[in-house]
């Protein structure tokens, strides 16, 4: 548990406040409420999406690796009706039986673990055959002189943003990992600076015709 760590989990509510409210608070709302059945969280950080699932989850396991986060996420779930599982676990290795959700949901959480191809591979392995995966993420940019930029400051943001990489290819890794998209919508992350608003919402299913990369 890094000093930094601690501190930005400490500050990361704060820090999103204005982000939460201009744009991600609506997406969250939108693309949670279509999940159902049991659900699984990846990297559930402080808690953002507790207040926007609905009553068709019957099952919620959220997993997060960072103890100063978990904390924080454990404290805001005691403090809601949400039931839910916290699973101290990271991405790439998530101790549940194959086929065993019906969704799973990754918001702001490929450009920080420490192997997306991983990540989604166990993400597919955990998803029932007709389970979806939804996402919310900032992504690497279609427009190259962003994606440039993207690039030069690529050390300082993981640094500053505790291992949040701004020039991912997260379309491509969904592609590469196996999974179909069932719909998509670009975005942008507004009032965050320029490296962090090309933003990815959508659905994805794996496909069962395809064989995922390994990484």
């Amino acid at each position: 548990m890094s000093v930094w760590g601690r501190i930005f989990a400490a500050g990361y509510d704060r820090v999103m406040a204005g982000v939460e409210k201009s744009v991600l608070g609506a997406h969250r709302e939108d693309l949670l409420g279509r999940a159902s059945g049991r659900v699984l969280e990846i990297g559930g950080g402080t808690g953002a999406n507790l207040p926007y699932y609905g009553a068709g989850v019957t099952e919620l396991v959220i997993t997060e690796p960072e103890e100063p986060m978990a904390r924080r996420l454990e404290s805001k779930l005691a403090a809601s009706t949400r039931q839910a599982l916290v699973t101290r676990a990271p991405a790439e290795k998530l101790p549940f039986a194959d086929e065993s959700f019906d969704f799973a949901v990754s918001t702001l959480v490929l450009c920080t673990v420490d192997d997306p191809a991983r990540a989604l591979a166990e993400i597919r392995r955990l998803l029932k055959p007709d389970g979806q995966l939804l996402f919310l993420e900032h992504v690497r940019s279609d427009v190259p002189g962003l994606a440039r930029w993207q690039d030069r400051l690529h050390g300082v943001q993981v640094r500053v943003g505790h291992g949040c990489h701004c020039n991912r290819d997260t379309l491509a890794s969904l592609d590469k990992a196996g999974f179909s998209l069932l719909d998509l919508e670009h975005s942008q992350m507004l009032k965050a600076p320029p490296i962090l608003r090309p933003l990815i919402v959508g659905a994805a299913r794996p496909d069962l015709s395809a064989t995922a990369g390994s990484g």
